[in-house]
Protein backbone atom coordinates (compact mmCIF):
# COMPACT_ATOMS: atom_id res chain seq x y z
CA UNK A 1 0.00 0.00 0.00
CA UNK A 2 1.54 3.29 -1.12
CA UNK A 3 1.24 6.05 1.49
CA UNK A 4 2.87 9.50 1.54
CA UNK A 5 6.60 8.88 1.85
CA UNK A 6 6.52 5.12 2.31
CA UNK A 7 5.06 1.93 0.93
CA UNK A 8 3.65 -0.36 3.64
CA UNK A 9 2.98 -4.07 3.48
CA UNK A 10 -0.42 -4.82 5.02
CA UNK A 11 -1.99 -8.18 5.91
CA UNK A 12 -5.80 -8.10 6.05
CA UNK A 13 -8.50 -10.62 6.93
CA UNK A 14 -12.14 -10.87 7.97
CA UNK A 15 -15.04 -8.45 7.91
CA UNK A 16 -16.78 -6.23 10.41
CA UNK A 17 -15.56 -3.30 12.51
CA UNK A 18 -11.86 -2.56 11.93
CA UNK A 19 -9.14 -3.59 14.37
CA UNK A 20 -5.54 -2.60 13.64
CA UNK A 21 -2.63 -4.74 14.91
CA UNK A 22 0.75 -3.03 15.35
CA UNK A 23 3.81 -5.23 15.89
CA UNK A 24 7.09 -4.38 17.62
CA UNK A 25 10.80 -5.03 17.17
CA UNK A 26 12.32 -7.26 15.90
CA UNK A 27 9.13 -8.59 14.37
CA UNK A 28 6.49 -7.92 11.71
CA UNK A 29 2.85 -8.81 10.99
CA UNK A 30 3.55 -12.56 11.38
CA UNK A 31 3.71 -12.20 15.18
CA UNK A 32 -0.11 -11.93 15.08
CA UNK A 33 -0.62 -15.25 13.28
CA UNK A 34 -2.39 -16.88 16.26
CA UNK A 35 -4.76 -13.95 16.73
CA UNK A 36 -5.67 -12.96 13.18
CA UNK A 37 -7.98 -15.90 12.46
CA UNK A 38 -10.11 -15.64 15.62
CA UNK A 39 -10.24 -11.84 15.43
CA UNK A 40 -11.27 -12.02 11.76
CA UNK A 41 -14.45 -13.87 12.79
CA UNK A 42 -15.69 -10.56 14.27
CA UNK A 43 -13.52 -7.82 12.80
CA UNK A 44 -11.77 -6.61 9.71
CA UNK A 45 -8.20 -7.22 10.82
CA UNK A 46 -5.53 -4.88 9.44
CA UNK A 47 -1.93 -5.78 10.31
CA UNK A 48 0.66 -3.50 8.69
CA UNK A 49 4.41 -3.92 8.82
CA UNK A 50 5.74 -0.68 10.29
CA UNK A 51 8.16 1.22 8.06
CA UNK A 52 11.60 -0.35 8.11
CA UNK A 53 10.40 -3.81 9.15
CA UNK A 54 8.88 -6.85 7.53
CA UNK A 55 8.07 -6.25 3.88
CA UNK A 56 7.42 -2.52 4.15
CA UNK A 57 9.87 -0.03 2.68
CA UNK A 58 12.82 1.05 4.79
CA UNK A 59 13.58 4.62 3.67
CA UNK A 60 16.32 6.68 5.35
CA UNK A 61 15.23 8.63 8.41
CA UNK A 62 15.33 8.81 12.18
CA UNK A 63 12.40 6.42 12.75
CA UNK A 64 10.76 8.56 15.42
CA UNK A 65 7.73 6.84 16.92
CA UNK A 66 5.62 9.83 15.89
CA UNK A 67 6.49 8.86 12.30
CA UNK A 68 5.05 5.39 12.91
CA UNK A 69 1.91 7.05 14.27
CA UNK A 70 1.67 9.32 11.22
CA UNK A 71 1.98 6.28 8.95
CA UNK A 72 -0.87 4.55 10.75
CA UNK A 73 -3.05 7.66 10.48
CA UNK A 74 -2.29 7.82 6.75
CA UNK A 75 -3.24 4.14 6.50
CA UNK A 76 -6.57 4.80 8.22
CA UNK A 77 -7.25 7.72 5.88
CA UNK A 78 -6.33 5.60 2.86
CA UNK A 79 -8.80 2.92 3.98
CA UNK A 80 -11.50 5.47 4.82
CA UNK A 81 -11.55 4.47 8.51
CA UNK A 82 -12.62 7.24 10.85
CA UNK A 83 -12.37 5.23 14.08
CA UNK A 84 -10.75 1.90 14.91
CA UNK A 85 -9.81 -0.45 17.71
CA UNK A 86 -6.08 -0.99 18.24
CA UNK A 87 -3.86 -3.77 19.55
CA UNK A 88 -0.16 -2.95 19.74
CA UNK A 89 2.90 -4.79 21.02
CA UNK A 90 6.27 -3.29 21.97
CA UNK A 91 6.97 -0.32 19.63
CA UNK A 92 3.55 -0.97 18.09
CA UNK A 93 2.10 -0.53 21.59
CA UNK A 94 4.07 2.67 22.08
CA UNK A 95 2.76 3.89 18.73
CA UNK A 96 -0.76 2.97 19.79
CA UNK A 97 -0.36 5.11 22.92
CA UNK A 98 0.83 8.04 20.81
CA UNK A 99 -2.22 7.68 18.57
CA UNK A 100 -4.59 7.47 21.54
CA UNK A 101 -3.00 10.49 23.21
CA UNK A 102 -2.69 12.63 20.11
CA UNK A 103 -5.78 11.54 18.17
CA UNK A 104 -8.32 10.12 20.64
CA UNK A 105 -11.15 10.75 18.18
CA UNK A 106 -9.68 8.06 15.89
CA UNK A 107 -9.29 5.31 18.52
CA UNK A 108 -12.31 3.63 20.10
CA UNK A 109 -10.53 1.22 22.45
CA UNK A 110 -6.95 0.01 22.72
CA UNK A 111 -5.01 -2.99 24.00
CA UNK A 112 -1.26 -2.51 24.53
CA UNK A 113 1.05 -5.46 25.12
CA UNK A 114 4.17 -5.29 27.29
CA UNK A 115 5.19 -1.71 26.73
CA UNK A 116 5.78 1.22 29.06
CA UNK A 117 3.39 4.15 28.40
CA UNK A 118 5.03 7.30 26.99
CA UNK A 119 4.88 9.43 30.12
CA UNK A 120 7.20 9.84 33.07
CA UNK A 121 6.60 7.93 36.27
CA UNK A 122 7.74 8.72 39.81
CA UNK A 123 11.20 7.24 40.31
CA UNK A 124 11.30 4.08 42.43
CA UNK A 125 14.13 1.88 43.67
CA UNK A 126 13.57 -0.72 40.97
CA UNK A 127 14.35 1.93 38.33
CA UNK A 128 18.02 1.55 39.29
CA UNK A 129 17.97 -1.49 36.97
CA UNK A 130 17.13 0.61 33.91
CA UNK A 131 20.79 0.91 32.73
CA UNK A 132 21.06 -2.89 32.69
CA UNK A 133 17.84 -3.18 30.70
CA UNK A 134 19.07 -0.59 28.19
CA UNK A 135 22.22 -2.52 27.26
CA UNK A 136 20.62 -4.27 24.30
CA UNK A 137 19.06 -0.99 23.11
CA UNK A 138 22.41 0.78 23.21
CA UNK A 139 23.93 -2.10 21.24
CA UNK A 140 21.22 -2.01 18.57
CA UNK A 141 21.49 1.79 18.35
CA UNK A 142 25.27 1.76 17.97
CA UNK A 143 27.13 1.40 14.64
CA UNK A 144 27.74 -2.22 15.64
CA UNK A 145 24.01 -2.99 15.74
CA UNK A 146 23.36 -3.16 11.98
CA UNK A 147 26.49 -5.26 11.47
CA UNK A 148 25.33 -7.81 14.04
CA UNK A 149 21.91 -8.08 12.40
CA UNK A 150 23.30 -8.35 8.89
CA UNK A 151 26.08 -10.83 9.64
CA UNK A 152 24.09 -13.60 11.30
CA UNK A 153 20.59 -14.41 12.60
CA UNK A 154 22.07 -15.29 15.99
CA UNK A 155 21.86 -11.77 17.45
CA UNK A 156 18.11 -11.41 16.87
CA UNK A 157 17.47 -15.02 17.90
CA UNK A 158 19.13 -14.49 21.28
CA UNK A 159 17.36 -11.21 22.01
CA UNK A 160 13.98 -12.89 21.44
CA UNK A 161 14.93 -15.89 23.57
CA UNK A 162 16.29 -13.78 26.43
CA UNK A 163 13.17 -11.61 26.54
CA UNK A 164 10.79 -14.58 26.56
CA UNK A 165 9.36 -16.54 29.47
CA UNK A 166 9.44 -20.32 29.74
CA UNK A 167 6.02 -20.95 28.24
CA UNK A 168 7.28 -21.03 24.65
CA UNK A 169 10.22 -22.90 23.17
CA UNK A 170 11.09 -21.10 19.96
CA UNK A 171 12.16 -23.13 16.96
CA UNK A 172 14.92 -21.81 14.72
CA UNK A 173 12.36 -21.50 11.92
CA UNK A 174 10.15 -19.25 14.05
CA UNK A 175 13.06 -17.08 15.14
CA UNK A 176 14.48 -16.76 11.66
CA UNK A 177 11.16 -15.56 10.25
CA UNK A 178 12.17 -12.34 12.02
CA UNK A 179 15.97 -12.52 12.02
CA UNK A 180 16.32 -13.17 8.29
CA UNK A 181 14.34 -10.08 7.28
CA UNK A 182 16.58 -7.89 9.45
CA UNK A 183 19.70 -9.11 7.66
CA UNK A 184 18.74 -6.72 4.86
CA UNK A 185 21.04 -3.66 5.30
CA UNK A 186 18.25 -1.07 4.97
CA UNK A 187 16.12 -2.81 7.59
CA UNK A 188 19.07 -3.30 9.92
CA UNK A 189 19.82 0.45 9.67
CA UNK A 190 16.14 1.24 10.31
CA UNK A 191 16.19 -0.82 13.51
CA UNK A 192 19.31 0.98 14.68
CA UNK A 193 17.79 4.39 13.89
CA UNK A 194 14.62 3.47 15.79
CA UNK A 195 16.53 2.80 19.00
CA UNK A 196 19.02 5.63 18.53
CA UNK A 197 16.20 8.14 18.18
CA UNK A 198 14.48 6.76 21.26
CA UNK A 199 17.61 6.85 23.43
CA UNK A 200 18.79 10.29 22.32
CA UNK A 201 15.47 12.15 22.01
CA UNK A 202 12.31 10.34 22.97
CA UNK A 203 13.11 8.57 26.25
CA UNK A 204 13.42 11.83 28.20
CA UNK A 205 11.00 13.94 26.18
CA UNK A 206 8.09 13.81 28.64
CA UNK A 207 5.66 15.10 26.00
CA UNK A 208 2.58 13.52 27.58
CA UNK A 209 1.16 13.07 31.08
CA UNK A 210 -0.82 10.04 32.18
CA UNK A 211 -3.87 12.24 32.86
CA UNK A 212 -4.10 13.08 29.14
CA UNK A 213 -5.14 9.56 28.16
CA UNK A 214 -8.84 9.52 27.26
CA UNK A 215 -9.16 6.28 25.29
CA UNK A 216 -10.18 3.16 27.26
CA UNK A 217 -6.97 1.14 27.36
CA UNK A 218 -5.97 -2.32 28.58
CA UNK A 219 -2.24 -2.76 29.17
CA UNK A 220 -1.18 -6.42 29.44
CA UNK A 221 2.30 -7.04 30.85
CA UNK A 222 4.14 -10.36 30.91
CA UNK A 223 4.53 -11.44 34.53
CA UNK A 224 8.22 -12.26 34.06
CA UNK A 225 8.91 -9.49 31.55
CA UNK A 226 11.80 -7.18 32.42
CA UNK A 227 9.59 -4.21 31.53
CA UNK A 228 7.01 -5.18 34.16
CA UNK A 229 9.60 -5.96 36.82
CA UNK A 230 11.51 -2.70 36.33
CA UNK A 231 8.80 -0.20 35.41
CA UNK A 232 5.62 -1.83 36.81
CA UNK A 233 3.09 0.51 35.09
CA UNK A 234 0.18 1.57 37.30
CA UNK A 235 -3.51 1.82 36.36
CA UNK A 236 -5.16 5.21 36.32
CA UNK A 237 -8.24 6.75 34.72
CA UNK A 238 -9.10 4.87 31.53
CA UNK A 239 -5.93 2.73 31.80
CA UNK A 240 -6.36 -0.78 33.15
CA UNK A 241 -3.19 -2.82 33.82
CA UNK A 242 -3.09 -6.62 34.07
CA UNK A 243 -0.34 -9.22 34.00
CA UNK A 244 -0.19 -12.51 32.10
CA UNK A 245 1.15 -15.33 34.32
CA UNK A 246 4.55 -16.85 33.47
CA UNK A 247 4.81 -14.88 30.22
CA UNK A 248 7.71 -12.74 29.08
CA UNK A 249 7.77 -9.95 26.53
CA UNK A 250 6.44 -11.61 23.36
CA UNK A 251 2.83 -11.97 24.47
CA UNK A 252 1.14 -12.51 21.08
CA UNK A 253 3.12 -15.75 20.70
CA UNK A 254 3.89 -16.74 24.28
CA UNK A 255 0.32 -16.37 25.54
CA UNK A 256 -1.87 -16.02 22.46
CA UNK A 257 -4.96 -17.63 24.05
CA UNK A 258 -4.91 -15.36 27.10
CA UNK A 259 -4.20 -12.28 25.01
CA UNK A 260 -7.03 -13.13 22.62
CA UNK A 261 -9.56 -13.75 25.40
CA UNK A 262 -8.74 -10.59 27.31
CA UNK A 263 -8.45 -8.45 24.17
CA UNK A 264 -11.80 -9.62 22.80
CA UNK A 265 -13.58 -8.95 26.09
CA UNK A 266 -12.03 -5.49 26.37
CA UNK A 267 -12.53 -4.48 22.77
CA UNK A 268 -16.21 -5.34 23.07
CA UNK A 269 -16.46 -3.09 26.09
CA UNK A 270 -16.71 -5.77 28.79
Amino acid sequence: MQLPGVRLHVAQAGSGPPVVLLHGWPQHWYCWRHLIGPLAERYTVIAPDLRGWGWSEAPPGDYAKSTFASDVLALLDHEGLDRVRLIGHDWGGYTAFLLALGHPERIERMVALDIVPPWRETLRLRHALIPVFLIYQVLVASPLGPRLMERSPRFVREIIRLASGTRLRWSLEELDVYADVLRDPARARASSACYRTFLTREAAAGTYRRGQLQVPTLLLMGQVSALRRIFDPRPSGPLRVESVPAAGHFLPEEASSEVLARALAFLEGA
